[in-house]
């Protein structure tokens, strides 16, 4: 069964003033249909750019990447992207920025109907009372809210996105986590999130893609994560499953990151050190790492 997303010998280069610069090579990865992927490195291995080449917002130097059987060659409504910052246009009200994408993508429907899009993914996401704001009125992490909508509103292939929670504090960071889990669950579409977190990236994917550093970052190893859905972050953090498969992720980052390994699968990570003493303490230790 063909992947419903192909990345295959992915290459990217830059023209620079001393020469050509190759920040991605050979970059490699099948992504199975409705599949949650975290991709995760040390800031400027690369990890932004393969999101971006599979937005369609930056073009593949050599290689090529298959979405549901199509070649991606540009940017496209069927991959809804979360960036950093949500992106809004402050003249316009949350309920009107998502309508901007919702009248392009159900042009046939009726005005009710899109209406009745955009008024559901902003309640889902808890904007009820506060889709008639503009963004100035609208805190950070309201402001994510809206673009987590819009990128929803759009019913689009695939989701993309690019260290969506990195300019929150931890409690709102999880919070919006939650809510884009609850989203994701409802259709359960294919998604890629961009992460230096390794607790974001374990809470949040089935499998994490483990980056080497760059230039010429590819794919180092690939973290299977076995927790169950849906997933309650107090009992996860009591699991000492979950200490063993983020003290693998740090030791790839700390320890590995800089080799080019041939990629392997990891269905399951090898023992690690033993999470602090009882449930209370391994919990507040998690916590204080978020």
């Amino acid at each position: 069964m063909s992947p419903f997303l192909d990345l295959s010998r992915l290459h990217k280069t830059f023209p620079t003033p001393k020469g050509p610069l190759t920040v991605v090579k050979d970059f490699n990865l099948p992504v199975r249909k409705g599949e949650f992927i975290a991709l995760i490195g040390h800031s400027g291995c690369g990890k932004s750019t393969v999101l971006s080449m599979i937005a369609g917002l930056s073009d593949v130097t050599e290689g090529g990447i298959i979405l549901a059987g199509k070649e991606v060659v540009a940017a496209g409504p069927d991959r809804g992207v979360v960036f950093q910052a949500p992106c809004l246009l402050p003249w316009l009200t949350a309920f009107e920025n998502v309508m901007l994408g919702v009248d392009r993508v159900y042009y046939t429907a009726t005005r009710l109907e899109r209406r009745q899009i955009a008024e559901y993914y902003l309640s889902v996401v808890g904007l009820a009372e506060a889709m008639h704001k503009r963004p100035a009125e609208l805190s950070q992490g309201m402001r994510q809210r809206c673009g987590i909508a819009r990128a929803f509103a759009l019913s689009p292939k695939m989701l993309l996105l690019d260290e969506p929670f990195g300019m929150l504090d931890n409690l709102t960071k999880m919070e919006l986590q939650d809510v884009l889990l609850d989203l994701w669950q409802r259709d359960q579409k294919t998604a890629l999130i961009v992460t230096h977190d390794v607790d974001e990236a374990i809470y949040l994917a089935d499998r994490v893609v483990m980056m080497t550093d760059g230039p010429e970052a590819t794919v180092g190893d690939i973290l299977e994560v076995k927790f169950p859905r849906p997933r309650n972050r107090r009992q996860l953090l009591e699991d000492p499953a979950y200490y063993e498969a983020r003290e693998y992720l740090i030791h790839f980052l700390n320890e590995r990151s800089h080799h080019r390994p041939a990629p392997v699968v990891h269905a399951t990570p090898p023992p690690a050190a033993k999470p602090p003493g009882g449930g209370l303490k391994r919990f507040m230790h998690a916590f204080a790492a978020l």
